[in-house]
This record gives C-alpha cells, sequence and structure tokens, in this order.
C-alpha cells in the first residue's frame, strides 16, 4: 500500500504535453516615385563700407525696398582726407532678391515649370515611373522592375517559423 500511495503523485503530477507550430511568410512590394522639391531662400540686400584716411562727402548705402522690388543700392562719395598718405578704401554691396509671392503650380508630369529661384536655392526634380514595377504571386518571391531616375523599388519575402512547447 504504501508503494502504491508513493507512486500516486507522480501520476498526478504527470506533464501535459501542448506543442503549437506556426508558420508565416509575407510577401510585399513597395513601389516609390519621389516628387519634386523646390527650396529657395530669399537674400537680402546688404551695403558695408570701410576705410583709412578717407572722408566721406556723402555715405552710400540702401534705400527702401517695396513689395516687388529689393532695396537698391545708392553710391557714396569719398575723398582722401589727408592728400599724399596712404588710404583704404572697402566698399562691398549685394543686391538682394526680388520679392515673389507665388509659386508656379505643378505641370501634368509633376515638375515646376518655372520655380521662384532666391539667392540660395536648391533643386530636386522629381522621379519618373518608366518601366517601374512591382509583382506578388502564390508561388514565388516577389519581383521588381527598375524604373526611371528618381524612383525606388523593393520586393521582400519574409519567412517566419515558431513552435512553442
Amino acid at each position: 500500500m504504501r508503494r502504491a500511495l508513493l507512486m500516486l503523485p507522480f501520476f498526478i503530477m504527470s506533464s501535459v504535453s501542448a506543442a503549437e507550430i506556426t508558420s508565416r511568410i509575407t510577401d510585399s512590394v513597395q513601389l516609390t516615385v519621389d516628387g519634386p522639391t523646390v527650396q529657395s531662400t530669399r537674400i537680402g540686400s546688404s551695403y558695408s563700407v570701410s576705410g583709412t584716411n578717407i572722408t566721406a562727402s556723402q555715405m552710400g548705402g540702401l534705400a527702401a525696398p517695396t513689395a516687388t522690388a529689393p532695396a537698391a543700392i545708392t553710391a557714396g562719395t569719398y575723398t582722401m582726407t589727408t592728400a599724399g598718405q596712404s588710404f583704404n578704401l572697402a566698399e562691398t554691396s549685394t543686391m538682394g532678391d526680388t520679392p515673389v509671392t507665388e509659386q508656379t503650380a505643378l505641370t501634368s508630369g509633376g515638375r515646376i515649370d518655372e520655380p521662384n529661384l532666391y539667392g540660395n536655392t536648391t533643386t530636386f526634380l522629381g522621379g519618373t515611373p518608366g518601366s517601374l514595377a512591382g509583382t506578388l504571386t502564390s508561388t514565388g518571391v516577389p519581383t521588381v522592375t527598375a524604373g526611371g531616375a528618381g524612383t525606388t523599388a523593393i520586393g521582400q519575402r519574409t519567412v517566419e517559423l515558431s513552435v512553442f512547447q
């Protein structure tokens, strides 16, 4: 009887085995055509003058800008202070950008026909799809076909196998 009682806990505590197997296959294709971009920053007008042994009869400078024109640069009149002595005169000016209030719309091809270009401009042309394509099939790996400039094609197959015990 004692032996039967000692064996009883082993039968009650016997482990139950549950196994789960999961298999997943995921196919995807991503096709991208870049759009056109124009990044343009207006630069302003500036004027500076410096010198030694120089007298200004009339200082140069900037006239007030208008809604449709940048500040105009006006000339100065300078003479040597002491004749026969060395002198130094530096006059620097930058003509600013003309203000523009609207941007031309995109053309049917997705490009900007006449962008407003200011003094500091970076432009990127939009992509052209060309022969850009991607294919998914139930029996194979995704396929992609290269397109024109400014395009991206990515095909991916992911296989996942999970076993739990």
